[in-house]
């Protein structure tokens, strides 16, 4: 393994920022580098494994759509056909199409709760706050889920716009389901896990355990006027079915990420189709399942998904278009009084940098 230390600083300004560990790998033509830097556990001094499992959050999102498009690739799935074709009894719009589910473009309210330009926020489960953390063990059905978000107003026209809403994913496992007579995660082994070797990637269902090795991740909340750090590495994320509830590894992420980027689990049309960003998703350039970020003409074109559960964790998969260079990592929450979302990006774009537009040598 080679010394890398501007990644390893790079590593070192999320700790500075306040976060409480980081494990990283990074593929590139020098070869494997792994690292990791804070700490493992809060009031220990080891830090995080390097080999440790951990709540991947929405990078399922990109094993979801890889998934539905081998089922597009089989003729089993049309991608612009009728959702409500396979699962008639939901009462969906029968403009929803597969595409739609795996772009974030059906309309569908967030079961999770959506936030609107003008600042409103209307909820939906417990997915944040106290609420959640006393809230976290409860176990979810993907039926009562989408019944919940088809309960509310959707935010426009199928089609017509962009919107980032976790029950378009948990549909997608309902279509899944319902096309191949199997369970999502039974699907999941058989077509993507096991033939690529991902031994330390499982889909949980309700389980609430975290396999070790692992990191401890934590959760800063406010009860009442007080605030209170509850470690959280044990949680039911049955509240984010196919959209954000699997557990993996950087080693696993890595493997699933170069396999779909180099080409080797979907067909040239059906990649092309998912690294095709839709207009409507602006800044986001969000494609099927995956975000395209243009890095300027240092760094070029990156692909990637990454994710949080409600508390705890962060991960992050970043691959060139060959699938010749990746950054996998998984990143857990303190006690400090940071606001995640303010010192995050800035961390994330220099890291992100470091591995895919180093500056030249001096």
């Amino acid at each position: 393994m080679t010394d890398r230390a501007e990644l390893q600083k790079a590593l070192q300004e999320f700790i500075d920022a306040g976060f409480a560990g980081i494990q990283m790998r990074v593929h590139d033509e020098r070869g494997e580098w792994v690292g990791s830097a804070g700490v493992r556990e809060l009031g220990e001094s080891a830090e995080p494994p390097t080999d440790g499992r951990f709540w991947t959050g929405s990078s399922t999102k990109t094993f979801t759509a890889t998934l539905v498009l081998h089922l597009v690739a089989d003729g089993r799935i049309g991608l612009d056909a009728p959702v409500a074709d396979h699962l008639p009894g939901l009462g969906l719009d029968r403009r929803i199409t597969a595409r739609m589910l795996l772009q974030h473009t059906s309309g569908l309210f967030n079961y999770t709760g959506e936030y609107y330009a003008d600042g409103t926020f209307a909820p939906g489960i417990p997915a944040t706050g106290k609420e959640w953390v006393d809230n976290r063990f409860h176990t979810y059905r993907p039926e009562e889920l989408i019944r919940l978000a088809l309960s509310k107003p959707t935010r426009f026209e199928p089609g017509t716009d962009w919107s980032y809403s976790n029950t378009n994913y948990t549909l997608a496992q309902l279509l899944v389901e319902q096309v191949t007579g199997r369970p999502y995660a039974e699907e999941m082994r058989r077509r993507i896990l096991r033939p690529l070797g991902l031994h330390d990637t499982v889909v949980p269902g309700a389980s609430p355990d975290l396999p070790g090795p692992h990191a401890h991740g934590y959760y800063r909340y406010q009860d009442g006027g007080e605030w209170k750090v509850t470690d959280v590495t044990r949680q039911n994320l049955s509240l984010l079915p196919a959209a954000g509830d699997m557990i993996s590894t950087t080693a696993d992420l890595h493997t699933f990420f170069s396999a779909l980027m180099s080409g080797k689990l979907l067909p040239a049309p059906l990649l092309a189709e998912m690294r095709t960003p839709h207009p409507k998703s602006g800044d986001f350039h969000y494609g099927l399942g995956l975000f395209v970020q243009d890095l300027g003409p240092d760094g070029g074109t990156v692909y990637h998904h990454n994710g949080s559960p409600p508390g705890g964790y962060g991960s992050f998969m970043y691959s060139t278009p060959d699938g010749g260079k990746t950054l996998t990592a998984s990143l857990t929450t303190g006690d400090a009084a940071i606001d995640p979302a303010r010192e995050f990006p800035k961390a994330l774009d220099r890291l992100v940098r470091a591995v895919f537009s180093p500056l030249p040598a001096a």
